[in-house]
């Protein structure tokens, strides 16, 4: 089971080692992790994906993470309405006379061209990590020459869950 981990850390030296030895100590598998400053200054958040078996785990892991020293908050937000974004740089074989074949397959993606060459196009795309696995998935077949993704970064909705409409009528 993927679980999404949120940790607002202390910006300074050996945080995301320490973090991470913890995470590889418990034995779990990081699947994506990003790492940037946060609306707060001197303070970095970090946001995980990882793959767990066992669900007691991740409540072990929470606690233990807490404990460290340069840890402000942990949140696991697997369950809660997110926001998730992932960034791709995919370097696609595009000879001219496939380029307009290509371009109309990702335009639905809303990829953006950042860079082109004789025989090469580099798009850029973001979404949840599905989208990005999606379009990777439809433009294999012409050829990847080079691919490069940030991993997920994430944080909750202000709005858990939108309100009935019977609730807005009386407001």
């Amino acid at each position: 089971m993927r679980r999404i981990i949120t940790v607002t850390v202390i910006n300074q030296s050996g945080v995301l080692n320490r973090v991470t030895g913890l995470l590889m100590k418990r034995q779990f598998n990081i699947e994506s992790i990003t790492v940037g400053h946060s609306e707060q200054p001197g303070m970095s958040k970090m946001t995980f994906i990882v793959h767990v078996e066992d669900e007691g785990k991740i409540e072990q892991l929470v606690k233990q993470l807490q404990k460290q020293i340069d840890v402000i908050k942990v949140n696991d937000i697997t369950d809660k309405a997110i926001v998730m974004r992932e960034l791709a740089l995919v370097k696609v074989v595009a000879p001219p006379q496939a380029r307009s074949e290509i371009n109309s397959i990702v335009e639905p993606f809303r990829a953006t061209i950042i860079d082109s060459g004789k025989n090469v196009v580099t798009y850029q795309v973001v979404g949840n990590p599905e989208k990005i696995e999606a379009f990777i998935d439809l433009v294999k077949p012409y050829g990847i020459k080079e691919l490069s993704r940030t991993g997920a970064t994430a944080f909750v909705r202000d709005m858990q869950k939108a309100p009935s409409p019977q609730l807005s009528i009386l407001k």
